[in-house]
């Protein structure tokens, strides 16, 4: 909007109920959590609401999910004759293991769905590399646009005062002499957390405590491996911790941590980078010229080079200077919510251009000034 444009969203409502509010029209949606961690599933194809969208006349659509809402937006789009993008945002090959035992079956299933789906959009957006070729490997053809997603980065550069930093130290019980390894993010199977765990019960640096912020399903199977692993004493579960505070936390970290490699971006990178918070992450494509190794971070690929990383960084002082100002300058340049817009903006008036024949432009408003859904 800030861009000149006319903007609304469509999303799911949390709840039955579905309602209008502030440019959002909230579709009622009923959970299903057993097909896959947090999904709701909508609980009325077309509606009034859905109706007074297609009225308002958008000239594109920007899809954000496969499922329920890509449906109403296809239906739309049908009913005017607009084109549709798509941004692919999940690896769901890493998440099939919560209803397939079978991992063949889960490639093929994907691979299907993703094709289905995104060949009936005029384009599709990655936010990386890696999900670019994982499309093409599903045998998709279609235009595969990479644009990194933006955040709102002032959300994280701010830190928090001392005083406060020390407050939640002392509330979660970690000693004032202790530096901090951090992960932020749902506690998840396919987040392989458990190889952080079995690192940090061999790391020799006794004033090192994990902190593992956030909730998820494999909470339980974590803290039990804690237990068995008996490094209590050295790692904190925070549980959620609200959106707006959770800047606060990765300020508390002298290192962001990960095991993952399910992400199609990893926004938490982003997120710690941005709060000028150097990272070690296992090595994985979709962080490729995210993290420069000695630069703002570090990937590994082993145990073995986890500590070797590990313990140059915290033996070396200079580099412990040095690397966060690298972190939060990188994200800035990269990953803003301003250099986001202007990248997808393009491929809006791309696709727009490409779809209109000259009467169709002459009869619509300026593109110039869109309106999108």
């Amino acid at each position: 909007m800030l861009r000149g444009h006319n903007v609304r969203v469509l999303t799911l409502s949390q709840t039955l109920q579905s309602f209008e509010s502030d440019g959002v029209t909230y579709i009622g949606s009923v959970g299903v959590g057993m097909i896959y961690p947090g999904a709701r599933l909508k609980t009325a194809f077309f509606s009034s609401l859905v109706q007074k969208l297609v009225d308002w006349r958008p000239d594109i659509i920007h899809s954000q999910c496969e499922f329920s809402t890509f449906f109403i937006a296809r239906q739309i789009a049908k009913s005017l004759n607009i084109p549709i993008i798509h941004t692919y945002h999940t690896v769901y090959e890493d998440y099939t293991h919560y209803f397939l035992l079978n991992q063949r079956w889960g490639h093929h299933m994907v691979a299907s769905l993703s094709r289905w789906i995104i060949g009936r959009t005029s384009c599709v957006i990655a936010p990386t590399e890696k999900v670019r070729t994982l499309l093409h490997s599903y045998g998709i053809d279609q235009d595969v646009h990479v644009v990194p997603t933006g955040i709102n980065l002032n959300r994280f550069t701010k830190a928090p005062a001392t005083e406060k930093q020390v407050a939640i130290r002392k509330r979660i019980g970690i000693p004032p002499e202790n530096n901090i390894l951090l992960y932020v993010g749902r506690l998840a199977m396919e987040k392989n957390l458990e190889e952080l765990l079995r690192y940090h019960a061999k790391c020799s640096n006794r004033n090192l405590t994990f902190l593992i912020v956030g909730d998820g399903p494999y909470r339980e199977t974590l803290e039990r491996i804690v237990s068995e692993l008996e490094i209590r004493d050295s790692v904190r579960f925070t549980g959620m911790i609200p959106p707006e505070k959770i800047g606060d936390y990765y300020h508390l970290g002298t290192l962001f941590v990960s095991a993952s490699v399910s992400e199609t971006q990893g926004l938490t990178y982003i997120e710690a980078l941005a709060s000028g918070l150097p990272v070690l992450c296992r090595k994985d494509p979709c962080l490729d010229g995210v993290v420069l190794d000695g630069y703002n971070g570090w990937l590994y690929e082993n145990e073995d080079d986890y500590f070797e990383k590990l313990n140059f960084f915290m033996n070396r002082t200079e580099i412990r200077k040095e690397m966060p100002e690298h972190a939060a300058s990188l994200a800035q340049q990269m990953f803003s919510a301003a250099m986001f817009a202007e990248k997808v903006e393009r491929v809006y008036l791309d696709v727009l251009y490409r779809s209109m024949t000259e009467d169709a432009m002459i009869y619509r408003r300026e593109i110039s000034c869109p309106k999108i859904l």
